[in-house]
């Protein structure tokens, strides 16, 4: 198990797994005042979290289901990645694309956060590519 230290600055709780199958966690809004976020509008949300992951780790902000299906909220640059170096607040930019204002308050779930481990690699300059059989293929070559 991967332990991530963590220090909650906020008046909400530590954000655990909902269910024993959970991926990641919901984080939750650290506001003072309600967040009114119009059509196409975007916010810095912060969660008054922060957080130390081990080397080799990092951190994904990616969107909870729930808003992005019923309210058209989701995240920009999802997932976002948080660094294993990083030490700042995790502040999260969420994007209203629905046709609807939409109030984020104190204490909202707006992401979800999943810990994941990864290899640092090393760039191969070579002068050309291994065939493969999708070869080039892309942006939905393979059908709709």
């Amino acid at each position: 198990m991967i332990k991530v230290k963590l220090i909650n600055r906020s008046d909400n709780p530590v954000p655990e797994f909902a269910t024993e199958g959970s991926a990641g966690v919901d984080l939750r809004a650290f506001i003072e005042d309600t967040i009114v976020l119009k059509p196409l509008e975007r916010a810095i949300v912060p969660t008054g979290l922060f957080i130390e992951l081990p080397l080799g780790t990092e951190a994904q902000i990616r969107p909870r289901s729930g808003l992005a299906a019923k309210s058209g909220i989701t995240v920009l640059n999802s997932p976002g990645t948080i660094d294993s170096d990083y030490r700042g607040e995790i502040k999260v930019i969420m994007v209203n694309l629905s046709n609807d204002s939409f109030e984020i308050s104190n204490g909202d779930r707006i992401c979800q956060m999943v810990v994941h481990q990864y290899e640092r690699f090393e760039w191969n300059n070579v002068v050309e590519l291994n065939e493969s059989g999708r070869g080039a293929g892309g942006f939905g070559h393979t059908g709709v």
